[in-house]
């Protein structure tokens, strides 16, 4: 182990050695490009940061309108229910009135449509975890 490390720090010093020997106008150029190098991966890391902060607003966004979304249908599915027994229970041989038609199919639209909506919303989700991870 200390071997490894003495030929690490020779190798080093070789290194330190040899831009020593350089001419002036060769360590200034040098020096420039390592600063150009460091400006651009400071560029690159804030670009990673703001588009990290900007996905991570979006997730918790679609998060929240997924929660909202979910509560909504288990609501439309209680009073799809109550409306069901309803029907049932005051009209076991009775034929539903088009008003309750006219009910029974726009829950259903919206229970549909929810749907199709949190379908939309989980591909989003799993869209920009993947973005995320990528990042």
């Amino acid at each position: 182990e200390v071997q490894k490390l003495n030929q690490q720090l020779e190798e080093k010093n070789g290194e330190i050695q040899q831009m020593l020997n350089q001419p002036p106008y060769e360590k200034e150029r040098e020096i420039l490009r390592l600063q150009k190098t460091l400006a651009e991966r400071e560029k690159a890391q804030a670009t990673s940061d703001v588009l990290c902060r900007s996905l991570t607003d979006e997730t918790h966004q679609l998060q929240r309108k997924l929660a909202s979304t979910a509560e909504m249908c288990q609501h439309l599915a209680k009073c799809l229910e109550e409306k069901q027994r309803k029907e049932k229970g005051n009209s076991d041989d009775q034929i539903p009135t088009e008003r309750s038609n006219q009910v029974f199919s726009q829950l259903l639209y919206n229970e549909t449509s929810l749907q199709a909506l949190i379908c939309n919303l989980q591909e989003e989700n799993r869209m920009l975890k993947q973005k995320v991870a990528h990042v």
